[in-house]
């Protein structure tokens, strides 16, 4: 158990630390549902949208963010998330009024140590990206919008690296039992990626049951990224657990982070 795990763990945290192929000074974070003070249809760890939040709930959501900032180096990068392809380039120059004015795009890539990249979800599916030897990393907000427009291809990319020396993590999105969807959804993929009609099941009707954990893993190996763990998770199925739009609209929003440790950590 690595640093950052043992402090969720002792702190009595559910969020996930994931066991991947990277460089230990890189740490990535995902949050559950738990560990705040939101109450109601938000209990009890709603992180809120990118902007700073106001009126009802802000004094919750800010205390929230208090609670994870505890585990982070430095205050995340949120991100004006828009279900498009744009990539933030963080680096120590533009991170202050990136931190304090959230850039509008969908993912984010940096090289530089403690700087901490975030996306918000309650059902799409938080991508993580590094390198191997954990000299650049990334995060991806890769909904279907997302993945339709390449988001994923875009932020591989936007590494700089040699495709065999990434590695992926998909955290907790809806799963395939979950995500049904219609017939825009299914033109609107498979349009741009023939190959993805194989992760949508019909259900007749024009309905589909969508894949996304598949049509992520497809997407990263036609970029040739070779290694790609996680997707064992259903925000919708597991309400004891997850944040889930598609189950509950009126829902909080919970968080993925990514950054490296400016000197290896045990």
């Amino acid at each position: 158990m690595n640093g950052l795990a043992r402090r969720v763990a002792d702190a009595g945290l559910d969020w996930i630390i994931p066991d991947w192929d990277v460089s230990p000074r890189v740490h990535v974070l995902s949050t559950t549902r738990h560990g705040g003070v939101s109450s109601g249809a938000q209990a009890t760890l709603d992180l809120g949208a990118a902007a700073i939040p106001s009126g009802d709930g802000a004094a919750a959501i800010l205390e929230n963010r208090r609670i994870l900032a505890r585990f982070l180096p430095a205050p995340p990068v949120w991100l004006a998330q828009r279900h498009g392809a744009e990539i933030a380039k963080v680096d120590a120059s533009n991170a202050p009024a990136m931190i304090v004015s959230p850039p509008t795009a969908d993912a984010a890539v940096t090289r530089e140590p403690n700087l901490v990249l975030c996306v918000r979800t309650a059902d799409c599916l938080p991508v993580v990206i590094a390198d191997r030897a954990g000299t650049t990393v990334a995060i991806a907000h890769a909904g279907w919008r997302g993945l339709a427009a390449g988001i994923l291809e875009a932020t591989v990319a936007s590494l700089h690296c040699v495709a065999d020396d990434v590695v992926a993590w998909l955290g907790p999105a809806i799963g395939p039992r979950s995500f049904e969807v219609g017939r825009d959804v299914y033109d609107a993929v498979c349009a741009r990626y023939p190959d993805i009609a194989e992760c949508f099941m019909s259900k007749g009707n024009g309905k589909w049951l969508a894949d996304l954990y598949e049509i992520a893993r497809r997407r990263l190996a036609g970029v040739s990224v070779p290694r790609v763990t996680g997707g064992d998770y259903c925000t919708t199925l597991d309400a004891a657990r997850f944040f889930s739009y598609r189950r509950e609209r009126d829902t909080g929003r919970m968080a993925t982070l990514i950054w490296i440790d400016a000197e290896p950590r045990p």
